[in-house]
């Protein structure tokens, strides 16, 4: 399918990928990952061929389709559902030259192909691309150009993988989804049919869609069979033992240099003395094990306050001259809490987080807050506020005027940038490193309150899994939105739901939130298809009942066929990763056989499991008489 050679490429002078080698076979999904700055993006524009390559080559099959999201979203007067059916260019083209065509002969042909493509049920699979990641069927009939920039974006998502590519090149989608789009798209991904290459820092989409990791690694590309986990396990492994093997052959070359320093001008010796030298010289150093651990971050101690300190009572909020976003508010905030909040984009998660840093009056209600609460604010737009041409350390010096640079220093040290990031450009800091100077300039009060919409946009893996670190550390109270399930699993300890005009306790855990997102998909779709399908008579409410209670029944059984199959799965995983080392092959045989007698009967488990997840989601698609 594709395939890498010897590939060298530069930016700005800055060498990315040098002698890099790989081979993807069809149908493969490939989750890319490497360092912020690495070279990922660099590599997907290669393989679209919008940049050369200064050495080495990329080969893809004659004729083979790839899909990308465009850059620059869909604007215009064309409505949603219209712009997605256009991406399927040759379904376009047919139709437009079956209008046209007067030839009979050609004409069948043409139907022959649409059949072939099974045009005829595009728009019902247009629709539901767009459906699940967020447009109702009102808002698939307005036009493109009545949306922002980021539901643009995620028009031109939809039409990426509404033309079916037989090469799929994703470069963080997730970006511009809420945690359900997210939830949709990463079980789009996870059946997609074709070949993916998906770059994402998303830890639980990297270990849900791709069978293999291609990593991006110190201007090569190596690839890992498994999920991003396996991965990790995988590399730590190895630079332990490659941090063994070196120091084994520090003490060895040790221990030969001392011979030849003992024994080098004695007579007698001097044979096994250069003989030893040149066993120096062929002796292959072993690469010293980098350690690149993303710097971490470290909030300052806020100053501690009693109990509650936040509530709301029956409170509302809107904006000027509008009717309420969000009201019968009735919450309650302590000092240590961890709370996420879940929700589609639109339902007012951001407007609550407004009314909580005090950016939005109340429109009615009740709002007490503790009398020395400090709120820290980061919102979505908020590195747009950040000066381009100033420093970092300028920037910061700017809102803490009474610092001294010292001070400024050793507070942006706290989120990992170092003194030569304090006197770099903002301009010139990544997404990543931006972030972070964001993060310290709402930190400079140190803050009892973290309110933090979308804070992981910009940042790599590294440095995701190190602000759930920080954050799990801050002795302050932490209220998160975010699309990434890893983070809101590791940092929450509640879930507060933003729908139907109100924010409510979400009693249930992430897991359940998916599952209950799945059964309202489920339930609208039958729901549809048996308005559609009312002409064909009326049903007796017995019949009713019973189909009602049998769909119960089999959504319940889903759910314990769905945990068994991750507990099933991640029990692989672990036995997989023990036989994956080369230690236990040269120890206990009776540990390896019983290895590896459980890996089959897990094998055969889930193949059974699968079947059963298969048949029970059918019945529940298939709509009730």
């Amino acid at each position: 399918m594709l395939t890498i050679q010897d590939l060298t490429m530069r930016v700005a002078g800055r060498v990315l990928v040098e002698g890099a080698s790989a081979q993807i076979p069809h149908g493969k999904k490939i989750g890319l990952v490497g360092r912020n700055g690495s070279g990922k993006t660099t590599l997907l524009r290669a393989i679209l061929g919008e940049v050369e390559p200064d050495d080495g080559e990329i080969t893809l099959p004659a004729g083979l389709r790839i899909g990308t999201v465009a850059q620059d979203p869909p604007d215009g007067p064309e409505a949603l559902l219209d712009v997605v059916l256009a991406a399927d260019a040759e379904r376009a083209r047919l139709l437009s030259e079956a209008d046209s065509s007067a030839d009979p002969h050609r004409l069948a042909a043409i139907h022959d192909r649409l059949l072939d493509i099974d045009a005829h049920s595009a728009p019902a699979r247009a629709a539901a691309i767009l459906a699940g990641l967020g447009f109702d069927e009102a808002a698939q009939r307005r036009p493109v150009g009545d949306f922002s920039g980021g539901w643009r974006m995620r028009v031109a998502l939809a039409a990426c993988l509404f033309a079916r590519p037989d090469l799929l090149l994703l470069d963080e989608p997730t970006n511009h989804l809420d945690l359900e789009a997210a939830v949709w798209l990463e079980a789009y991904l996870a059946a997609y049919p074709r070949t993916l290459i998906l770059v994402s820092h998303d830890r639980d989409l990297l270990n849900r869609v791709p069978d293999s990791i291609m990593h991006l690694h110190d201007r090569r590309l190596r690839l890992f069979s498994g999920g991003y986990d396996k991965f990790e396990r995988t590399r730590a492994e190895e630079m332990t033992r490659q941090a063994a093997l070196r120091k084994r052959q520090e003490r060895e070359r040790e221990h030969i240099q001392a011979f030849i320093d003992r024994f080098r001008y004695k007579a007698s010796k001097a044979r096994q003395a250069q003989s030893r030298i040149k066993m120096l010289e062929r002796m292959e150093p072993i690469a010293t094990v980098v350690d690149q651990t993303t710097a971490t971050f470290s909030f300052p101690a806020p100053k501690p306050l009693a109990p509650p300190i936040l509530t709301l009572e029956d409170a509302a909020v809107g904006y000027a001259d509008g009717a309420a976003v969000l009201s019968r508010l009735t919450l309650r905030l302590d000092t240590d809490d961890r709370v996420a909040l879940l929700g589609a984009n639109g339902n007012g998660k951001t407007t609550l987080m407004r009314l909580l840093a005090q950016q939005l009056p109340r429109q009615s209600g009740e709002m007490a807050r503790s009398k020395h609460l400090k709120v820290g604010y980061f919102a979505q737009d908020v590195l747009e506020g950040l000066e381009p041409t100033a420093t970092a350390s300028a920037e910061l010096a700017r809102r803490a005027a009474d610092w001294l640079p010292q001070k400024v220093r050793a507070h942006l040290g706290r989120f990992g940038l170092t003194r030569e990031k304090a006197e770099t450009a903002v301009s010139d800091l990544s997404g990543g490193e931006k972030a972070r100077l964001a993060l310290a300039a709402i930190c400079l009060d140190a803050p009892n309150l973290l309110l933090l919409d979308e804070p992981t946009n910009h940042l790599d893996v590294d440095a995701r899994q190190a602000l759930v670190q920080a954050l799990t550390e801050f002795d302050g109270a932490v209220i998160l939105a975010s699309h990434d399930p890893h983070l809101v699993e590791m940092l929450a300890d509640r879930l507060w739901l933003v729908a139907d005009g109100t924010c409510t306790p979400f009693e249930g855990t992430l897991d359940d939130y998916r599952a209950l997102l799945l059964d309202q998909r489920r339930r609208e779709r039958r729901e549809k298809q048996s308005a559609a399908r009312s002409s064909n008579g009326a049903v007796s409410r017995k019949d009713q009942r019973r189909a009602r209670a049998q769909e119960r029944a089999d959504s319940k059984a889903l759910r314990r066929v769905e945990a068994a199959l991750e507990k099933l799965t991640s029990e692989r995983r672990s036995v997989h990763a023990e036989l994956a080392s080369p230690d236990l092959y040269e120890g206990d045989q009776d540990r390896l056989a019983a290895l590896t007698r459980r890996a089959a009967t897990l094998d055969a488990e889930i193949a059974e499991a699968e079947a059963q997840w298969l048949e029970l989601s059918e019945r529940l698609d298939t709509p009730s008489p």
